[in-house]
């Protein structure tokens, strides 16, 4: 137990940086926590923290031993959790980012209902279109759709992104509908912008012609239209106003087309899908919460009832 109370003591005064502040929150005197802090020191024989007399910093040892330390007492209040109330009981603090459409749709619906399976995990729910740095900025998990860039991120894939064509059934019945993806030159596509991060255009499958051999090919195209954004939410709005053909992903249409609202175009060419993935810190031990919500993730995309019928 005095081998606990060192780590404890140890993390509180390596997070709050001060030796203070960390006898304040355990309502002690300073002088205990500095005891303990030698005892470990003596123990390990390496020096943790430098001291003056106006401020304490971890030396690089202590860097190396605090996420080691972190890890161990998060496991150690699981697995107590875990036996005191008769099952897995998570805890603590729960920060996930998502990209910002698809985390309104299909991530922030799910998190009240993680919590009230698991009441004592708090949970920070951060929608950005921004990549964000999951380990520099602190994050427990990063939902993120699409192909993902090699990365020190450990990744779960949660479910296919499935891109296709949509126009309303007005737009279909005053203009037509493209048999085929070269088809596109002669249609008013809304599109993203330039400057917005998706580049590569539209992706098509397409068949190998009659008498050859070898495998289907993907060709990517960057139709054009009198209209363009970089906010793929607008041109989802732009297309159900009947203003032109987009290219989107089936989660952000799949009630419009279930509704009779909009129309799936191009379908015999859809390009394999690309994934929905969680990424998270590589780490041999994972918390306790997060794995419940990795798993929990993945068992709400699996269901096929999930993404509706055009899925």
């Amino acid at each position: 137990m005095d081998r606990l109370k060192q780590l404890e003591s140890f993390v509180s005064i390596a997070t709050r940086g001060s030796l203070t502040a960390a006898a304040k929150a355990e309502n002690v005197a300073p002088a205990i926590m500095g005891r303990r802090i030698d005892a470990l020191e003596e123990r390990l024989g390496v020096k943790l923290f430098v001291r003056t007399t106006r401020r304490i910093t971890l030396t690089h040892e202590g860097s190396a031993f605090l996420e080691d330390c972190q890890r161990l007492l998060v496991e150690f209040a699981n697995a107590e959790a875990s036996v005191s109330a008769g099952g897995v009981k998570a805890s603590g603090h729960l920060r996930v980012t998502a990209p910002a459409g698809f985390g309104r749709r299909h991530v922030a619906p799910l998190v009240p209902r993680f919590h009230a399976l698991h009441p004592e995990v708090r949970i920070s729910l951060n929608l950005s279109d921004r990549v964000i740095d999951v380990a520099g900025e602190g994050y427990d998990c990063a939902v993120r759709v699409g192909d993902l860039p090699d990365s020190s991120l450990v990744s779960l894939r949660l479910a296919d992104n499935r891109r296709r064509c949509v126009a309303t059934p007005e737009f279909i019945r005053r203009h037509g509908a493209p048999r085929h993806p070269a088809d596109l030159v002669r249609f008013a596509c809304l599109t993203l912008s330039s400057d917005a991060s998706q580049t590569r255009g539209w992706a098509f499958r397409l068949p190998p012609a009659p008498g050859t051999e070898g495998g289907d090919e993907v060709i990517h195209l960057r139709p054009s239209g009198p209209l363009d954004c970089t906010d793929g939410q607008v041109l989802h709005d732009w297309c159900l106003a009947g203003h032109g053909i987009a290219w989107r992903s089936n989660w952000e249409v799949e009630a419009e087309i279930d509704a009779g609202l909009l129309v799936p175009l191009l379908d015999d060419f859809a390009a394999p899908p690309n994934g929905v993935y969680a990424v998270f810190p590589q780490r041999k031990h994972l918390p306790l919460r997060v794995r419940l919500w990795l798993d929990f993730l993945k068992a709400q995309y699996e269901m096929p009832e999930y993404w509706g019928r055009s899925a």
